[in-house]
């Protein structure tokens, strides 16, 4: 085993438990640690995914450009049968769709509520 682990991912945003809230319907997990500038969810795996307040200057990352840089952005696993219907998940939920390359590329590319990047990959 090796002696460094990864612990956790965590994004910056203003608000981290609406963020928090979004990733939590998205993915079905659960808000396992909240006080109010960090809030944890996690899965049945129980790796968990951190949302972390920025009170002033927070700058959404700029995607495809770079003039804000997006620094990380994270990949989810949907069936291709269901990615019409993850899609329709995430915008209900407040994604917004801003790469959609059927046929040319195995992913889509969205915009969570706070800005960050995300693709949804199917295979």
């Amino acid at each position: 085993m090796s002696l460094i682990t990864l612990d956790v991912v965590a994004l910056d945003c203003p608000d981290p438990r609406a963020l928090a809230g979004f990733y939590a319907e998205m993915l079905g997990w659960q808000v396992t640690a909240d006080d109010d500038e960090w809030v944890e969810i996690a899965g049945p795996e129980g790796r968990p995914l951190a949302f972390q307040r920025v009170a002033e200057g927070y700058r959404a990352p700029q995607w495809p450009g770079q003039e804000v840089p997006q620094q990380q952005h994270l990949d989810f696993n949907v069936p291709r049968a269901r990615i019409d219907e993850a899609e329709s998940k995430v915008v209900a939920l407040g994604a917004e769709l801003v790469r959609h390359d059927e046929g040319v590329r195995n992913f889509r590319v969205y915009l969570d509520p706070a800005g960050h990047p995300f693709c949804l990959c199917f295979t």
